[in-house]
């Protein structure tokens, strides 16, 4: 079954959310940048591409034949000093986001953020304090949270369907093995992270629905509060760096060489008790990037675990049976989640959908650069703040000193609001 399109869905934003002066926005990052294309085009009318930055000419080359006008720049010192640009998206390696961010803030730029955030405690005080300093707007893009399940399950949360939230789950299940190197085995950003420091290093897609859950349906005062983590060997990159580039190679032959393992695991518990599992794995196996779980005192959700699947949810009173299983009563069945969108599709679902079906990432590209933008032009807070972004991003950091410790219990900061 696939997802069903909403009768009386229009691609036309609310008129209090536009802006007669779109926002001018460069991206840094040219390469992964381009991904947001369909996205930006579809928001022309808020957001215009003025700049980009890159360190490769001819990803600047590429910018400037689909966008002729656009200023291009190999520095990014550069091009924080072009006056026609008021925000920035940094769709760079991770290891570089929170410096970048920090300086564009400083030059009275606004911030959009892929994940994650910052990587170590020291960079996400450093980010808040400068956002509260300098006033700008800073976002962390992380589209999960807008994807078109999780925003319903977020929805239904939110309206009391699954009652007290008792256990979340979040897993992003991806077999990263290939992008760990370049074609002469030598290792990208994203190996130098794995071969270094053992830790959940990329945990806000797990972790950004189901912190949204949580707040949605047990309110903002539950918070979490303490994290214990673990991770496994690595005969899985081992094994496939042997078969790549030959059992010489040291990523294949030397048990120390990867610092994190193939599967890292964080459980955390939250002010109110519940229990949170965090899981992100790079193992052999079919995509499964969206993995979540909840569980209520009147519903429980999952997601779908392949293309071919739909989302389930059970509720207590509108799903068939009864999970008590007394003498008589109709078991307990699982119901596609779209059998309830008529009733329960997020707001900006019901709105968007044909934009958003049309973006990246599940319709969330495309959501995260809306709420960017608008938030800016109306001058609020957006969805996912600094210090959202800085609690999920944390995790890399905490689950480290966890794992160091042979999964030593570790607070969670208190960022404040």
């Amino acid at each position: 079954m696939t997802e069903p399109a909403m009768s009386g869905a229009t691609s036309a934003g609310s008129a209090s959310a536009r802006s007669t002066k779109p926002v001018r926005l460069a991206v840094v990052g040219g390469r992964r940048g381009q991904s947001f294309h369909r996205s930006l085009d579809r928001l022309a009318d808020k957001a215009h591409v003025v700049a980009v930055c890159d360190l490769d000419e001819n990803v600047l080359r590429e910018w400037r034949d689909r966008l002729p006008d656009v200023s291009a720049y190999l520095r990014y010192e550069d091009l924080l000093e072009d006056a026609e640009v008021d925000a920035v998206l940094l769709a760079t390696p991770l290891q570089l986001h929170a410096t970048q961010a920090i300086t564009a803030l400083r030059a009275g730029r606004h911030v959009l953020s892929e994940v994650t955030a910052a990587r170590t405690l020291e960079e996400c005080w450093e980010l808040v304090e400068t956002v509260d300093q300098t006033g700008r707007t800073y976002m962390m893009a992380e589209n999960y949270c807008f994807m078109r399940p999780n925003l319903m399950v977020e929805n239904m949360a939110a309206q009391g369907l699954f009652g007290e939230l008792t256990h979340l789950e979040g897993g992003y299940i991806h077999d990263t093995r290939s992008l760990l190197h370049h074609p002469d085995g030598s290792l990208t950003w994203r190996g130098d992270l794995r071969a270094g420091l053992d830790s959940i290093s990329y945990p806000t897609h797990s972790m950004g629905p189901v912190a949204r859950w949580l707040r949605a349906g047990n309110g903002p005062d539950d918070r979490f509060e303490v994290l214990t983590a673990f991770t496994s060997d690595s005969p899985g990159k081992r094994r496939y760096f042997d078969q790549r580039f030959g059992a010489d190679h040291p990523a294949a032959r030397r048990p120390d060489y990867w610092q994190q393992g193939d599967s890292g695991t964080a459980l955390i518990h939250t002010t109110k008790g519940v229990v949170v599992t965090i899981r992100v794995d790079s193992s052999p196996r079919p995509h499964n990037m969206t993995h979540y779980g909840l569980q209520g005192s009147r519903g429980a959700y999952l997601s779908a675990r392949h293309d071919g699947e739909d989302p389930l949810v059970w509720i207590e009173g509108l799903s068939p049976g009864a999970s008590e299983s007394l003498p008589g009563q109709e078991p307990a069945r699982w119901d596609s989640l779209w059998k309830h969108a008529p009733e329960y599709e997020h707001p900006l679902w019901r709105e968007r959908l044909t934009d958003a079906l049309d973006a990246g990432h599940g319709g969330g590209d495309f959501f995260v650069i809306d709420e960017f933008v608008t938030a800016i032009t109306e001058g609020r807070p957006p969805a996912v703040d600094v210090r959202d972004a800085v609690t999920w991003s944390c995790v890399a950091a905490l689950s480290a000193e966890s794992i160091a410790g042979g999964g030593k219990p570790i607070s969670f900061p208190d960022f404040g609001k």
